[in-house]
């Protein structure tokens, strides 16, 4: 009966054994980007998740500091949030938005190793107007930002990151050709929006935005019925708003010029699709 016993211990340590060396095996002989190790990325919003992973694919991991519903002008990070900044290896800046002029100083603090780069790099910002990511045109500039930063971290796979944003540099292309369709198709080229996101929008695609909040100030009186006037000339019938603001002044806008409130979300996560609902609500 020992010797059995001793027979099935033997053959389980050759078992083991057996299992050890093929793994040893397999990981000296993985070709270059196949292993678990992934570059973790932090991005300001929502939609830079998109620019990231569809260059870096499976070797990168991303999250954003702003979550669904929150605004860039007044978040603060959590802090699982700082944690994760601990363990970055790359932050990627919008280059612009308030959060990052507010909290990047702190971040950096966090993690001194954490490459930092800023995305608008190369961008010419109009009228101050820090939505670069609203423009599939800038993005791909962004894009070209992003595949740098990637390239510098891990230059064994530049090919694969290359690859990757050219293939996404021809789909911002083809969006940008829908848009286009979208907008052409507009019959008023005034809209009216709480807050002025969409400036890089309609200057690439021919509208004007009337805002009626302004550098983070909800309007005064005098302003509320400037805005009506404006609206009621220019029979102006919807307001376009975010969750991420208070609606109260669009509401009660709406209710004067007998129009209604759309909401929309700029800082959606889902960056083509969201852009191209814009464009089909926007261009009716």
């Amino acid at each position: 009966m020992k010797k059995n016993n001793l027979i099935i211990f033997a053959g389980g340590l050759l078992v083991i054994f057996a299992v050890i060396i093929f793994i040893i095996a397999k990981s000296e002989n993985t070709p270059t980007g196949e292993t678990d190790k992934k570059i973790n990325v932090i991005v300001s919003i929502l939609p830079q998740i998109d620019f990231v992973e569809n260059i870096g694919g499976d070797r990168v991991s991303v999250s954003a500091m702003i979550p669904p519903g929150f605004s860039p002008a007044t978040y603060n990070p959590d802090i699982e949030q700082l944690k994760k900044i601990s363990r970055a290896n790359l932050y990627i800046k919008i280059g612009h938005i308030p959060f990052e002029k507010t909290q990047m100083k702190k971040l950096e603090d966090l993690n001194s190793k954490m490459k930092i780069v800023d995305s608008s790099k190369g961008i010419e910002i109009y009228e101050g107007d820090p939505h670069i990511w609203m423009s599939p045109r800038l993005t791909k500039i962004q894009v070209e930002n992003i595949c740098n930063a990637l390239v510098e971290i891990d230059p064994e796979n530049k090919d694969f990151y290359k690859k990757n944003k050219n293939k996404y540099l021809a789909k911002l292309d083809n969006l940008d050709i829908e848009l286009q369709n979208a907008f052409s198709e507009m019959q008023d080229k005034k809209i009216l929006v709480f807050h002025p996101a969409f400036g890089y929008l309609a200057r690439d695609y021919g509208f004007e935005q009337i805002a009626i909040e302004i550098e983070g100030k909800e309007p005064s009186a005098e302003n509320l019925a400037k805005i009506i006037d404006t609206a009621k000339k220019e029979n102006i019938k919807t307001i376009f708003v975010q969750k991420q603001f208070s609606q109260k002044s669009a509401e009660a806008i709406a209710r004067q010029i007998d129009g209604s409130v759309v909401p929309l979300d700029p800082l959606a996560r889902d960056y083509a699709e969201n852009l191209r609902r814009i464009g089909e609500k926007m261009g009716r």
